[in-house]
């Protein structure tokens, strides 16, 4: 509290009587007098001139820096690298080889609307059908063949873990997602 009535003092916020009884404040309470001070100093060095150039810079000592023949093999290192995590991620999410057919359906004849979201939408929402008066509802999705976490949400609010898979997990948010694994599914 005290920073605050130092702050608003100090932006020029307080109303006239609220600056007398700062004033009155200050001059009988030592503590909060010395937070004051310390508040307007700080503002003080905020307040003062901005630099204005570039401070000159050591140089680095030799034995600090790559030597170019390690330099370049440093490079070759880091760029093979880059190469396959590239190829790694091409190959592991192309749609050909990777890519299985997935029927997601659960039973809800107690709401109006449903939804799915997890790693394999970007964790974006898509409507699921209705089927009929059954009270199923439905999506088919073509996903990759791997792990994957989603929940379906019911009623554009209320997250709901699938029942049929197992494998469940906290989320980040207090609720629960199902995890479904596809590795194994030919």
């Amino acid at each position: 509290m005290n920073d605050y009535l130092a702050s608003m003092f100090i932006d020029d916020e307080l109303r006239l009587d609220e600056k007398i009884a700062f004033v009155e404040r200050l001059n009988t309470d030592e503590r909060f007098r010395q937070e004051t001070q310390a508040l307007l100093r700080q503002e003080v060095s905020l307040r003062s001139a901005v630099v204005t150039g570039i401070p000159a810079r050591e140089p680095v000592p030799e034995a600090y820096t790559m030597q170019p023949r390690f330099r370049r093999w440093f490079l070759a290192a880091a760029a093979a690298v880059v190469v396959a995590i590239i190829a790694g991620v091409l190959f592991t999410h192309s749609p050909g080889a990777t890519m299985v057919p997935y029927r997601f359906v659960m039973y809800r004849p107690d709401i109006h609307r449903a939804e799915i979201a997890g790693t394999f939408t970007d964790w974006k929402r898509i409507p699921m059908q209705k089927i009929g008066e059954s009270g199923y509802w439905q999506i088919m999705l073509e996903i990759p063949r791997t792990e994957h976490r989603f929940t379906y949400i019911l009623n554009d609010r209320e997250h709901f873990a699938d029942p049929t898979v197992q494998t469940t997990e906290r989320d980040d948010f207090g609720g629960s997602n199902s995890v479904l694994s596809l590795e194994r599914v030919l």
